[in-house]
């Protein structure tokens, strides 16, 4: 006998636990030490949302290209929005400042990705002046130029994967310090 109110929640996908593999990816890969020891990320809370915006926007890219992701691509970036408005609650925030600090959080990941895609896109030396700007506080070129290799090193790797791979989260994301060209500070 079907339940009669299963169509009130949300429909089961399949893409679940792909999705919070590939998100918890995104979030580990956002907390590695040496974005902050060795590029100069700012290791405070926008620092660190800076980096996880990053790396979702390099993972949502690649689905751009793959093949029935519009679904995964969707379901990841619910995900995000999920983890957001629980860490704001976590953090105490009201629940009438939520929503307006939820729109806050969309339109920084909307506003960085459209200058990300240009920047990638135009090629040159604008990845590393937008990651400047937004990662770095508009200070330190050298660092956001090698942010701005680490992301065409990821963003090729990931390019690398077949569709099947990729979607079913069979990958990693590559030690920013090898990625980016350099040799650990602390090596």
């Amino acid at each position: 006998m079907l339940w009669p109110f299963n169509h009130f929640s949300k429909p089961h996908t399949p893409l679940g636990g792909t999705i919070e593999a590939i998100y918890g990816m995104i979030v580990t890969q956002a907390r590695e030490p040496s974005f902050y020891r060795d590029f100069g990320v700012p290791d405070t809370v926008n620092g660190r949302f800076d980096l996880l915006l990053l790396h979702l926007w390099i993972v949502l890219r690649r689905f751009r290209s793959a093949s029935g992701a519009r679904n995964a691509s969707q379901a990841l970036f619910d995900r995000f929005c999920d983890d957001m408005d629980a860490n704001l609650r976590e953090m105490g925030v009201g629940d009438l400042t939520v929503p307006k600090r939820m729109q806050a959080f969309g339109e920084a990941f909307y506003g960085r990705a459209a200058a990300y895609d240009v920047a990638f896109d135009s090629g040159g030396d604008a990845p590393a002046k937008a990651f400047c700007k937004n990662i770095l506080n508009g200070e330190d070129m050298e660092n956001a130029r090698r942010l701005a290799t680490y992301a065409r090193t990821v963003m090729a790797h990931l390019g690398d994967l077949d569709d099947a791979t990729f979607h079913s989260a069979g990958w990693a994301f590559p030690a920013p310090a090898a990625a980016s060209g350099q040799i650990s500070r602390g090596s």
